[in-house]
């Protein structure tokens, strides 16, 4: 029986879905291409029909972030529709809330990989810089005056320092401030109102 013609290209989403979840879980070290493939439904045979190694499985797992259709659970709230400020300020809340820290799976790459990011470098770097720079120019678009810029990188380094802080963390009060005291400081860097709505 021959393949549906998007077999192929479905075939490659789930090996980047299995990946991206497993990496984040537990890292670039700790995953092997036999387990990728298994927690994707598929034999490793198949792997080297898609990527040539497991750097380039990892930078398409990061890059993936930018490209899924149906957002995290972390990620549901305002669309994309909205009045610029308050897009961006949805992204702040969302970023920041109590469900982005428990979905350790889902999360962002600019969280969970930044370590193997630093240390793998070549084009796992590269992915990794084109989250960063999407993040950067969503808060860039919703911000105004000649400082937008350096604006949008602070919001950026206050989201995902403030989440990865609070990920590292064992005290539900010290987590609790970073997440609290972070998401109050980036809203008030904007002048947006402050108000978590979650």
């Amino acid at each position: 029986m021959p393949y549906r013609p998007d077999h192929k290209f479905e075939t490659r989403r789930r090996i980047i879905e299995s990946a991206r979840r497993l990496f984040n879980r537990k890292g670039f070290a700790e995953v092997s291409i036999d387990e990728v493939m298994e927690n994707a439904g598929l034999t490793r045979g198949g792997f080297y029909r898609h990527f040539r190694d497991k750097e380039g499985l990892y930078a398409e797992a990061v890059r993936h972030f930018l490209r899924k259709e149906v957002p995290e659970r972390w990620q549901k709230g305002p669309a994309k529709h909205m009045p610029g400020r308050a897009f961006a300020k949805s992204v702040v809340d969302a970023y920041l809330s109590r469900d982005h820290l428990e979905d350790v799976e889902g999360s962002c790459p600019l969280i969970a990989l930044s370590s193997d990011a630093a240390r793998i470098g070549g084009g796992v770097k590269a992915a990794y810089r084109e989250v960063a720079q999407s993040m950067i120019e969503v808060f860039k678009a919703n911000l105004q005056g000649r400082a937008a810029r350096d604006q949008a990188v602070v919001l950026v380094a206050l989201c995902v320092g403030g989440m990865v802080l609070a990920r590292a963390l064992d005290d539900q009060t010290l987590v609790h401030d970073f997440l609290g005291t972070t998401h109050k400081f980036a809203l008030k860097t904007t002048g947006w109102r402050n108000g978590r709505g979650r």
